[in-house]
């Protein structure tokens, strides 16, 4: 039951299908099932399952995985470079930037500083790792290998994508009185923001595409959006990046999730056409 008494609605499982129909179908009389890592037919997983022959289904991930890994990191830095030397070089938005950093710094209290200690573990480690491993822990040994990559993936997809960025695009962060020890050059992208949002915003994705109330949805999607922000301001006021990072921190949170949803459907083609070819 829903916080509003109503009954938590599951999407009505279709009726057994026959092979020729759209594959993924049977999957959803399964309770683990998760609709949004079905392929659409003819949709784009579908066609790039195919093109590459319909191998393995683990070749077909992997293979999408890293193509759609290094289409996000070039998309990243370039926008890094827009960032900083465009925004912040050519039309001279690095002081407005900062200036969000100096009046948050401005207003630390003891009490903010630990809440802000808290934003930063709830969007980086060790929490985000255990809180992956232990949802891919639990798929694995129920057999559901779709959402146990997905849970992985997606945080994984977004480390190296942002861990790749700041490589390229390096950038000082706020000059402020920073409450953490790392390296000084390494501003852009956010990368709690975007560990925040590739982990629990994908999570709530797989769920409310499963759960269909729409009071179950606005709540699971609020948290979503309440803990990115919570993370985001609380790296802004320990003075580990300014608020150009942070844009840059959804950007990667979200293509991370888009990414390996992608080669979660792409997978699901061709575990779909094995098992109806042994069928």
């Amino acid at each position: 039951m829903t916080s509003a008494g109503h009954p938590l609605r599951v999407r009505p499982a279709p009726r057994p299908q026959a092979a020729s129909e759209p594959r993924g179908r049977r999957d959803a009389w399964d309770p683990w099932a998760v609709p949004v890592l079905f392929a659409r037919p003819r949709g784009a997983a579908e066609r790039f399952a195919r093109a590459l022959g319909l191998r393995h289904p683990v070749a077909i991930f992997f293979a999408a995985l890293i193509l759609g890994l290094l289409a996000l990191a070039a998309l990243s830095i370039l926008l890094g470079l827009f960032v900083v030397h465009v925004l912040v070089g050519d039309l001279g938005l690095g002081g407005a930037d900062n200036s969000v950093n100096e009046t948050m710094a401005q207003h630390r209290t003891g009490m903010l500083t630990d809440v802000s200690w808290v934003g930063s573990q709830v969007g980086g480690a060790p929490v985000l790792p255990i809180l992956a491993g232990l949802v891919a822990l639990v798929c694995a040994l129920a057999r559901r290998w779709r959402i146990a990559a997905f849970a992985v993936f997606a945080l994984l997809t977004e480390s190296a994508t942002y861990r790749i960025t700041s490589i390229v695009v390096p950038r000082d962060r706020p000059g402020v009185h920073r409450l953490e020890n790392l390296p000084v050059d390494a501003s852009y992208p956010s990368g709690h923001t975007a560990a925040s949002i590739a982990v629990y915003s994908g999570f709530v994705l797989l769920l409310t595409s499963r759960f269909t109330s729409s009071t179950f949805r606005a709540l699971a999607w609020t948290f979503a959006i309440l803990v990115a922000t919570f993370v985001a301001l609380s790296r802004m006021y320990r003075g580990m990046h300014h608020p150009l990072d942070v844009a840059g921190g959804v950007v990667v949170g979200i293509g991370a999730v888009l990414v390996v949803l992608f080669a979660c459907r792409a997978a699901g083609v061709v575990a779909d056409a094995r098992r109806r070819a042994r069928a």
